[in-house]
């Protein structure tokens, strides 16, 4: 019996260590990578989950942006579609007024759309963005601190009117 069980100490971890080996698993906890900062203000970190998969089509990238942090303009090859998991984000289309969007919130960017997305002033924002990776993002222009500070006030206008 006591040769059973050290038996089962030594080898569990050999069986545990075989099994996760054949599978590709990444972790949607981890925060990722800090973010080179071009294209955005503030502080982002990434975590591709799924990139570059043919098969699939599609990426899947977790962002967080910390409080007063923005992307500048840009447009997709592909639908984007962002799921808010946590925080409060800014999100804006060419031609329309910036939004909130809350954790549950999902959101369909057409192709080709220009818009911007970023965490709010005075929150974190974390999310999924699904989206090809047949094109590159194309950056159109930047989003100045000016602009950005100015959200709250046009949001503000808008739920006045």
């Amino acid at each position: 019996m006591k040769y059973s069980i050290l038996t089962l100490i030594f080898f569990a971890p050999l069986f545990i260590a075989a099994q996760s080996s054949d599978y590709k698993v990444s972790s949607y906890k981890t925060e990722g990578t800090k973010a080179p900062n071009t294209h955005y203000i503030g502080e982002a970190w990434l975590n591709p989950l799924i990139h570059d998969d043919e098969e699939l089509g599609y990426n899947i990238t977790k962002a967080t942006f910390k409080a007063n942090s923005t992307l500048d303009w840009h447009k997709h090859g592909s639908v984007q579609v962002l799921v808010i998991v946590d925080g409060e984000a800014y999100y804006q289309e060419k031609g329309k007024k910036p939004i909130i969007l809350k954790e549950g919130d999902v959101i369909r960017c057409e192709k080709e759309t220009e818009h911007w997305h970023s965490s709010t002033k005075e929150c974190d924002v974390t999310y999924l963005a699904f989206y090809s990776g047949e094109k590159p993002t194309e950056w159109t222009e930047v989003l100045t601190q000016d602009y950005y500070d100015q959200v709250p006030k046009m949001l503000e206008t808008k739920s006045q009117n």
